[in-house]
């Protein structure tokens, strides 16, 4: 016989709204929760910035939740970009049949997806969740739990649910590298999350003289390597700065004004910015695109930590074993095909709390984590890589 939770979903982002769909396919009741006036998470573009632009306090008044650039574009192609029976191939949500779409047809995408699934009607828009605790722990497959969370008007409410889906997002809250000496730092900085477009990277004209501009960014990732591009067209020079360089480093062939080093070693006396590799530069600003930190201040939770980018103890990076199933997980894997695994996961959350699937207990699940992390540890793979789905673990 199949059990009916009623489950509350932390955020209507991608994971949030095919994690709805999978529970209301599988006969449970389901309340969204979304902290912001529409679906679509971190896929919802806005022009505005944090005041902070290194974005050190996600609970500041007006944080900004999406790290979107203005000409962001997928990096893997629609036929990719879609959940199993409403695709993105074959379509064109904002005019634009390209192989990579842009951020705009995906939210569009995400919105037509919401209506198609039924999931609208059961999101609560602008709906903050503030604390997510068990009510009654150990019980667990009948475990409750309470979930308060602020509404529009400001006020605060809590209700009790069967099970909680955490699919809050992981690229809002920036993760900011430790650089020696950058005390001496008399220039700007600021991280990928609040860029935008490269205009302000601009040459410009300061009191009559020229003032050129020259930018260090830190990381050869996705969005690295992007905005270096973007910059490289408006700025005088462009620095970056990334671990495993070697064999790379020096002036960047297809660019007439880029370098490539290793990883920043200091800021010396003088202030410049000093790579391992020895050489040293003066710049304007120094942009970190160095990725982002898991965040869940709403959890109240004894035992459960996220130490160096790591969260758990998860088994499967979806269930702590303490709390499995009530509590969840949709969404932490990065480096992978995203839209098809956050389905996957949904399906398997949606299975296991109606009793069509079952975990392993306790136990068995505690040790399969102690297992990884103990793979993980042999390899010599750090922490922060837990997440990694491919390949197996970054270097």
């Amino acid at each position: 016989m199949r059990r009916r939770a009623e489950v509350a979903v932390v955020g209507a982002g991608a994971a949030g709204l095919v994690a709805a769909r999978e529970l209301l396919r599988e006969g449970h009741t389901v309340s969204v929760f979304e902290k912001s006036g529409r679906v679509g998470g971190t896929w919802a573009y806005s022009p505005r910035a944090d005041a902070d632009p290194l974005g050190s306090d996600p609970g500041a008044p007006g944080a900004v939740h999406s790290s979107l650039y203005a000409s962001l574009r997928t990096n893997l192609p629609r036929e990719l970009m879609g959940f199993s029976g409403f695709p993105l191939a074959g379509r064109a949500f904002a005019g634009d049949p390209r192989t990579f779409p842009g951020h705009r047809e995906v939210l569009a995408y995400l919105d037509a997806f919401a209506a198609d699934s039924g999931v609208a009607p059961h999101v609560r828009l602008r709906a903050q969740v503030l604390r997510v605790r068990p009510l009654c722990p150990g019980r667990g497959q009948g475990e409750k739990w309470a979930v308060a969370w602020r509404g529009e008007d400001g006020d605060v409410a809590e209700e009790a649910f069967d099970a909680v889906v955490v699919c809050n997002g992981h690229c809002s809250v920036p993760l900011v590298p430790k650089i020696r000496g950058i005390n001496k730092w008399r220039g700007k900085q600021m991280h990928s999350h609040n860029y935008r477009t490269p205009e302000p990277f601009q040459d410009q004209f300061q009191t009559g003289k020229l003032s050129l501009q020259s930018v260090v960014v830190v990381g050869l990732g996705a969005s690295g390597i992007d905005i270096a591009r973007e910059i490289s067209h408006v700025a005088k020079e462009v620095h970056i700065s990334a671990r495993y360089s070697e064999g790379r480093l020096g002036k960047i062939e297809l660019y007439h004004n880029a370098w490539m080093h290793s990883e920043i070693e200091c800021i010396q006396d003088d202030g410049q910015v000093r790579f391992a590799e020895g050489s040293s530069v003066a710049a304007d600003t120094i942009l970190y695109c160095t990725g982002y930190r898991y965040h869940f201040p709403f959890l109240d939770l004894d035992g459960f930590t996220v130490d160096d980018n790591r969260v758990g103890p998860l088994y499967k990076h979806v269930f702590p074993p303490k709390h499995a199933p009530n509590l969840c997980f949709v969404g932490l894997p990065y480096k992978s095909i995203i839209f098809q695994a956050l389905e996957l996961e949904s399906k398997w959350v949606a299975a296991v709390l109606s009793g069509r699937a079952e975990l392993p207990v306790e136990e068995d699940m505690t040790a399969d984590v102690e297992e990884e992390y103990q793979r993980m540890e042999d390899a010599g793979k750090p922490k922060r890589h837990t997440h990694t789905l491919w390949p197996r673990w970054s270097t």
